[in-house]
């Protein structure tokens, strides 16, 4: 991941999902055309999960990963996948020579002003080269409208839950993007099913590592423990449980990719 917020990431946290997050990061990969020379940046590539896959698509690419999370880089060295890592906030990032691909996957949405953002970014690509994103757009639905709704009872995350939905829609980023070069724009609703929980509802299970963070990073620990049973109890109404335990979590992912 690229933004920071008050604690650093937990990998061990965040890949107790590691299939669910990396198969859009395939979908995504497998959309990316040919390239020109130059080297391959993981932009986000928090642990690492897509850099075993973007090596095995580029062998002989430098492969560079980016983020600015020290916890998810040391993870991300774990894989053996890159030539290079830097620590450093996507938000400021630029390349020392033109990139041939640029390849986030599930962190950009951590960032604002994409109409800045993106262009930039374009911008750092060598001729013919590939801005290939994905990013969730799963903020209308009930894993992430309870966190906003009971964050209004707490003066310390009232700020958070006022604050902008950070993806737009689809035709957003076709028409921000179209003028720079060849683009195409989709997504993708994938219907996941959360295995029953040691703690709490599945979906708080899954979120907690992303979604929930800065949600709970301002609280006393009794605040949290009351903002998390709220939480359960709004997600046991939207997503009921199967025989087994299990809950199925629809999850929208917004994709493009950008040849310029």
């Amino acid at each position: 991941m690229s933004h920071g917020t008050v604690e650093d990431w937990n990998p061990g946290t965040y890949g107790r999902f590691r299939g669910l997050r990396l198969r859009p990061a395939i979908d995504l990969l497998a959309q990316v055309p040919a390239l020109p020379d130059g080297t391959v940046v993981d932009l986000g590539c928090g642990s690492g999960a897509a850099g075993p896959a973007l090596r095995a698509r580029y062998p002989e690419r430098e492969l560079l990963g980016v983020d600015l999370s020290p916890a998810m880089l040391a993870e991300a060295g774990q894989t053996g996948a890159y030539d290079r890592l830097s620590e450093a906030d996507a938000a400021q990032w630029r390349p020392g020579t033109p990139a041939a691909l640029i390849f986030s996957n599930a962190a950009l949405h951590w960032l604002g002003d994409h109409s800045a953002l993106l262009p930039r970014l374009a911008g750092a690509l060598a001729p013919g080269g590939t801005l290939a994103v994905q990013m969730p757009r799963q903020f209308g639905a009930p894993s992430h409208t309870a966190l906003r709704e009971i964050a209004l009872g707490y003066p310390a995350l009232r700020d958070l839950a006022g604050a902008p939905v950070p993806v737009g829609p689809p035709q957003d980023y076709h028409r921000l993007l179209a003028p720079l070069g060849a683009v195409t724009v989709w997504e993708t609703d994938y219907i996941q099913s959360l295995p029953p929980a040691a703690k709490g509802h599945p979906v708080r299970a899954f979120t907690e590592s992303t979604a929930m963070r800065p949600y709970l990073s301002p609280l006393s620990e009794v605040e949290r423990q009351t903002f998390t049973a709220a939480y359960d109890e709004a997600l046991a109404k939207a997503y009921p449980r199967e025989a087994d335990g299990s809950v199925l979590m629809p999850f929208r992912r917004l994709f493009f990719v950008l040849t310029v």
